[in-house]
């Protein structure tokens, strides 16, 4: 245990010492975010944070002795994810380029065995054994998750914040399911996230970077299928879709509404969560904040659902579902775009990636 605890401690430090460093490196190497007509910040930013929630987490692996051979796919997969984004913040990477090197990573994660086997069938109970088609599914979900974590970082505080809860959800689980290197590898993330947060709650001093966002992204995503989705119940299998249901319902409603509005996939627009309460007058903290609360709500949803009976478990995931469509509902996520003027934060809002 004494070595777990000094590798969490090492990985917070780390990343909070390391924060300024790469902040420096990002005006060396002109990995900046300057303000222009798209984007709310005025003043120039540095986007290499994600440096030190990488070299944070790894660091806590290297002093604590806990890198071991069963999360060596783990962790070359997300260092190719990582080295992904800090080539996109360092020169800029065509989106083709950069799936192709999220995909790659996917593949080498599940080349070490690391495969969403089978689902399990709501209506009867029963499991279905996905054999060869659980290996696309896997890379979908490590794909698509990593994406809309970097979809949501769009405010100072925001993903890292909602990445920093999930991973710490995740953490409580593995201990839950007596799962020690899901808990450990959890608690790690979480610990270089927050120290990164230090500097990055708003005011931000700096941003994370697609580095940051695709690397947070793959590692929550990477490790719901090392633990979560690995239980022969529909429980289980729901449990990520819960701890990540933040980042996974703002890109589901984006694509809803923009097909409402007969616009691209991939067209910008100003209907995410984090623009619409900035709309309503929140500031971008208080903002920051309302969503720290759904993605608590979410994660203490899905820590519930473990400790109960499954027939419980779907009660309690009814009542979330309820309440999440309620809000978005009330918040207007469903409606059609309107331009609503937004006050000019410093670094608080951000031009989206994928948008």
């Amino acid at each position: 245990m004494k070595p777990i605890i000094i590798g969490m401690i090492t990985a917070f430090l780390a990343a909070v010492i390391l924060a300024p460093i790469a902040a420096k490196l990002s005006f060396k190497v002109g990995a900046v975010d300057a303000p222009n007509e798209r984007k709310v910040h005025s003043r120039i930013m540095p986007r290499l944070g994600g440096l030190a929630i990488y070299c944070g987490f790894m660091a806590g692996f290297i002093v604590s002795g806990s890198l071991r051979p069963q999360v060596y796919g783990l962790a070359l997969a997300a260092s190719m994810v990582f080295l992904t984004g800090f080539l996109d913040d360092l020169k800029g990477l065509t989106p083709l380029q950069k799936l192709a090197g999220q995909f790659v990573a996917a593949i080498v994660f599940v080349a070490f065995g690391n495969v969403i086997g089978f689902l399990t069938n709501p209506f009867t109970g029963g499991i279905i054994d996905l054999g060869i088609f659980g290996i696309p599914i896997t890379i979908i979900w490590l794909v698509g998750i990593s994406n809309a974590v970097n979809l949501i970082d769009g405010l100072d505080g925001l993903a890292g914040g909602v990445s920093a809860i999930s991973a710490f959800t995740i953490g409580i689980i593995g201990l839950l399911n007596q799962d020690i290197v899901l808990a450990v590898i959890a608690m790690y993330l979480t610990m270089a996230t927050c120290g990164f947060l230090v500097h990055n709650f708003p005011p931000a001093k700096l941003f994370m970077g697609d580095c940051g966002a695709l690397f947070l992204g793959f590692m929550l995503a990477a490790l719901s299928v090392m633990g979560l989705s690995k239980g022969a119940t529909l429980i289980t299998l729901i449990l990520p879709i819960v701890i990540l249901g933040v980042p996974i319902m703002d890109t589901s409603f984006a694509i809803i509404r923009r097909a409402r509005n007969k616009k691209p996939i991939f067209a910008a627009d100003k209907g995410h969560l984090h623009h619409i309460l900035l709309q309503k007058g929140y500031s971008t903290r208080k903002a920051v904040l309302i969503i720290y609360g759904l993605t608590l709500f979410l994660s203490f949803s899905a820590i519930l659902m473990v400790v109960l009976t499954s027939a419980q478990a779907m009660i309690v995931l009814a009542v979330v579902a309820i309440v999440v469509l309620f809000l978005a509902n009330q918040l207007g996520v469903f409606s059609l775009h309107k331009k609503v003027a937004v006050k000019k934060e410093s670094t608080g809002l951000r031009e989206n990636k994928l948008h």
